[in-house]
C-alpha cells in the first residue's frame, strides 16, 4: 500500500479535563518545588487520562464518538483527590496520583474500557492508574515538598482529545450526569 493511499491517523485518548484556575493553582504549586530535573508538562496540557487509543484511522472517530456516547457514566460529577507525589522511573515522569482511585472513576474507566473493544483497542492492555503528569524526563527521587499536594480534580464530562505536535485538542465531550 502506498503512502497516499494510507489512510490518516490521529493519536486519540479520553481524559477528565482540568479547569483554568486549577490547572494554574497546580503549576504555581510545581513552581514552588523547584524542579531541575525534567521537562515540565504545559500547564495547559494538565489531564487525567481514562483510556489511551494511540493511532487511530480518522475514519473510526464517528464511532468511537457513537461508542463513547452510549458509556454507563457514574450519573454524578467525579472527584478526583490528586494527594501523592509519585516518580515512575520506568516512564521517566513525575505524577500526581490519588491515594485511593473512587470506585466511580473506576468504574467510568471499564465502561470505557469495554466500549472500546470493537475497535480492536485491548491489544496493549495496562492496569489504569490514575495521574495527572507534571514533568516528562524525569530521572531524580520524588522531591521534597513544603506543602503536600491537596488538590482534587473535578468532573462534569469526559472528553475525547487529540494529540498533535505536544498540544491536546478536544474532539468530543460526553456528560458525567444525564440531562
Amino acid at each position: 500500500m502506498s503512502d497516499e493511499s494510507r489512510e490518516p491517523l490521529k493519536r486519540l485518548f479520553f481524559a477528565l479535563n482540568c479547569a483554568p484556575e486549577q490547572r494554574r493553582a497546580i503549576a504555581r504549586w510545581r513552581s514552588a518545588l523547584g524542579l531541575r530535573s525534567g521537562r515540565p508538562v504545559p500547564a495547559e496540557n494538565f489531564h487525567l487520562t481514562l483510556m489511551f487509543l494511540g493511532a487511530v484511522g480518522v475514519a473510526q472517530i464517528a464511532d468511537i464518538c457513537t461508542a463513547a456516547a452510549n458509556v454507563r457514566t457514574p450519573g454524578m460529577p467525579l472527584r478526583v483527590a490528586l494527594d501523592r507525589l509519585d516518580v515512575w522511573r520506568r516512564a521517566g515522569v513525575l505524577v500526581l496520583a490519588p491515594e485511593q482511585a473512587s470506585p466511580e472513576l473506576l468504574r467510568l474507566v471499564y465502561a470505557l474500557e469495554q466500549a472500546m473493544l470493537p475497535f480492536g483497542f485491548e491489544d496493549s492492555p495496562k492496569e489504569f492508574r490514575p495521574h495527572l503528569t507534571l514533568m516528562r524526563d524525569y530521572r531524580v527521587p520524588v522531591p521534597e515538598s513544603a506543602t503536600p499536594p491537596e488538590f482534587y480534580l473535578r468532573a462534569d464530562h469526559f472528553t475525547l482529545f487529540e494529540s498533535h505536535k505536544g498540544r491536546y485538542r478536544a474532539l468530543a465531550e460526553w456528560p458525567l450526569v444525564p440531562s
